[in-house]
Protein backbone atom coordinates (compact mmCIF):
# COMPACT_ATOMS: atom_id res chain seq x y z
CA UNK A 1 0.00 0.00 0.00
CA UNK A 2 1.46 3.63 -1.12
CA UNK A 3 1.19 5.91 1.68
CA UNK A 4 0.80 9.44 0.05
CA UNK A 5 1.45 12.72 2.34
CA UNK A 6 0.39 16.14 1.36
CA UNK A 7 1.93 19.18 3.02
CA UNK A 8 -0.56 21.22 5.03
CA UNK A 9 -0.68 24.18 2.21
CA UNK A 10 -1.78 21.37 -0.14
CA UNK A 11 -4.45 20.32 2.55
CA UNK A 12 -5.65 23.83 2.72
CA UNK A 13 -5.73 24.07 -1.18
CA UNK A 14 -8.09 21.09 -1.35
CA UNK A 15 -10.25 22.23 0.93
CA UNK A 16 -10.51 24.88 -0.66
CA UNK A 17 -11.42 23.32 -3.84
CA UNK A 18 -13.61 21.01 -2.15
CA UNK A 19 -15.56 24.00 -0.64
CA UNK A 20 -15.94 25.90 -3.91
CA UNK A 21 -16.90 22.73 -5.28
CA UNK A 22 -19.74 22.31 -2.56
CA UNK A 23 -21.04 25.98 -2.53
CA UNK A 24 -20.92 25.62 -6.97
CA UNK A 25 -23.36 22.77 -6.16
CA UNK A 26 -25.70 24.23 -3.66
CA UNK A 27 -25.82 26.88 -6.17
CA UNK A 28 -26.83 24.80 -9.10
CA UNK A 29 -28.85 22.86 -7.28
CA UNK A 30 -30.80 25.98 -5.83
CA UNK A 31 -30.97 27.54 -9.53
CA UNK A 32 -32.22 24.03 -10.96
CA UNK A 33 -35.29 24.17 -8.60
CA UNK A 34 -36.16 27.81 -9.38
CA UNK A 35 -35.95 27.35 -13.11
CA UNK A 36 -38.06 24.62 -12.27
CA UNK A 37 -40.50 25.99 -10.35
CA UNK A 38 -40.64 28.96 -13.16
CA UNK A 39 -41.32 26.10 -15.75
CA UNK A 40 -43.78 25.07 -14.10
CA UNK A 41 -45.70 28.31 -13.32
CA UNK A 42 -45.33 29.12 -17.22
CA UNK A 43 -47.07 25.75 -18.11
CA UNK A 44 -49.72 26.36 -15.80
CA UNK A 45 -50.39 29.29 -17.11
CA UNK A 46 -50.27 28.12 -20.74
CA UNK A 47 -52.94 25.70 -19.51
CA UNK A 48 -54.98 28.57 -17.84
CA UNK A 49 -54.96 30.40 -21.29
CA UNK A 50 -55.54 27.05 -23.44
CA UNK A 51 -58.68 26.52 -21.10
CA UNK A 52 -60.37 29.80 -21.73
CA UNK A 53 -60.00 29.28 -25.72
CA UNK A 54 -61.88 26.07 -24.36
CA UNK A 55 -64.33 27.22 -23.01
CA UNK A 56 -64.78 29.99 -25.25
CA UNK A 57 -65.63 26.96 -28.20
CA UNK A 58 -67.78 25.01 -25.79
CA UNK A 59 -69.93 27.71 -25.16
CA UNK A 60 -70.22 28.83 -29.05
CA UNK A 61 -70.56 24.94 -29.37
CA UNK A 62 -73.58 25.08 -26.91
CA UNK A 63 -75.39 28.02 -27.77
CA UNK A 64 -75.16 26.59 -31.55
CA UNK A 65 -76.26 22.87 -30.68
CA UNK A 66 -78.96 24.60 -28.07
CA UNK A 67 -80.66 26.83 -30.81
CA UNK A 68 -80.56 25.08 -34.28
CA UNK A 69 -82.86 27.37 -35.42
CA UNK A 70 -80.44 30.51 -34.66
CA UNK A 71 -81.79 33.62 -35.90
CA UNK A 72 -79.75 36.01 -38.33
CA UNK A 73 -78.67 37.87 -35.47
CA UNK A 74 -76.94 34.54 -34.02
CA UNK A 75 -75.87 34.07 -37.35
CA UNK A 76 -74.13 37.31 -37.40
CA UNK A 77 -72.59 37.28 -33.99
CA UNK A 78 -70.50 34.41 -34.64
CA UNK A 79 -68.10 36.25 -36.63
CA UNK A 80 -67.81 38.45 -33.78
CA UNK A 81 -67.24 35.46 -31.07
CA UNK A 82 -64.77 33.53 -33.47
CA UNK A 83 -62.82 36.60 -34.21
CA UNK A 84 -62.97 36.98 -30.37
CA UNK A 85 -61.77 33.55 -29.73
CA UNK A 86 -58.64 33.99 -32.38
CA UNK A 87 -57.54 37.42 -30.56
CA UNK A 88 -57.54 35.60 -27.43
CA UNK A 89 -55.26 32.64 -29.20
CA UNK A 90 -52.81 35.02 -30.92
CA UNK A 91 -52.56 37.07 -27.82
CA UNK A 92 -51.55 33.37 -25.63
CA UNK A 93 -48.84 33.24 -28.09
CA UNK A 94 -47.42 36.85 -28.66
CA UNK A 95 -46.99 36.47 -24.99
CA UNK A 96 -44.59 33.84 -25.48
CA UNK A 97 -42.97 35.68 -28.33
CA UNK A 98 -44.75 33.84 -31.46
CA UNK A 99 -45.41 36.19 -33.89
CA UNK A 100 -47.42 36.54 -36.81
CA UNK A 101 -45.24 37.04 -40.09
CA UNK A 102 -46.23 40.01 -41.69
CA UNK A 103 -46.05 39.52 -45.55
CA UNK A 104 -47.61 42.04 -48.04
CA UNK A 105 -45.44 41.37 -51.44
CA UNK A 106 -47.39 40.03 -54.50
CA UNK A 107 -44.48 37.73 -55.37
CA UNK A 108 -44.08 34.33 -52.88
CA UNK A 109 -40.32 34.48 -50.78
CA UNK A 110 -40.02 31.10 -50.05
CA UNK A 111 -37.92 32.27 -47.03
CA UNK A 112 -41.27 32.78 -45.37
CA UNK A 113 -43.82 30.87 -48.24
CA UNK A 114 -44.52 27.91 -49.07
CA UNK A 115 -46.78 27.36 -52.01
CA UNK A 116 -49.50 24.57 -51.15
CA UNK A 117 -51.82 24.49 -54.69
CA UNK A 118 -51.80 26.90 -58.29
CA UNK A 119 -54.65 28.29 -59.64
CA UNK A 120 -55.31 29.24 -63.75
CA UNK A 121 -55.64 33.00 -63.56
CA UNK A 122 -54.66 34.39 -67.16
CA UNK A 123 -55.45 37.68 -65.74
CA UNK A 124 -52.22 38.32 -63.88
CA UNK A 125 -48.65 37.82 -63.70
CA UNK A 126 -47.79 34.02 -62.74
CA UNK A 127 -46.37 33.21 -59.36
CA UNK A 128 -48.56 36.11 -57.87
CA UNK A 129 -50.46 34.83 -54.62
CA UNK A 130 -53.69 34.93 -54.84
CA UNK A 131 -55.13 33.81 -51.60
CA UNK A 132 -53.13 32.83 -48.52
CA UNK A 133 -54.07 29.54 -47.21
CA UNK A 134 -52.79 29.87 -43.84
CA UNK A 135 -51.03 32.44 -40.95
CA UNK A 136 -47.57 32.25 -40.99
CA UNK A 137 -45.97 32.78 -38.07
CA UNK A 138 -42.05 32.94 -36.46
CA UNK A 139 -40.52 32.30 -33.18
CA UNK A 140 -37.11 34.37 -32.00
CA UNK A 141 -36.96 35.34 -35.98
CA UNK A 142 -37.40 31.85 -36.86
CA UNK A 143 -39.31 30.60 -39.36
CA UNK A 144 -42.01 28.56 -37.27
CA UNK A 145 -44.37 28.08 -39.64
CA UNK A 146 -44.26 29.59 -43.23
CA UNK A 147 -47.24 31.42 -44.60
CA UNK A 148 -49.34 29.30 -47.08
CA UNK A 149 -50.37 30.59 -50.01
CA UNK A 150 -52.12 29.94 -53.56
CA UNK A 151 -50.42 31.67 -56.27
CA UNK A 152 -51.41 31.85 -60.24
CA UNK A 153 -50.26 30.04 -62.73
CA UNK A 154 -51.38 30.84 -66.80
CA UNK A 155 -54.25 28.09 -68.49
CA UNK A 156 -52.00 26.01 -71.21
CA UNK A 157 -53.80 27.19 -74.10
CA UNK A 158 -52.27 30.74 -73.63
Amino acid sequence: MINYQISSEEREQLKQVISTLLKTEYTLRQNLREQEKEHQASNEQLYLETLEIFDALETLRFVLAENPEIKESGLQRLPKSLASIEKKLLGMLEKRGVKSIIFTESQPNFEFCRVVDREIKDDIEEQTITKVVRQGFELDNQVLRPIEVITSKKSSSN
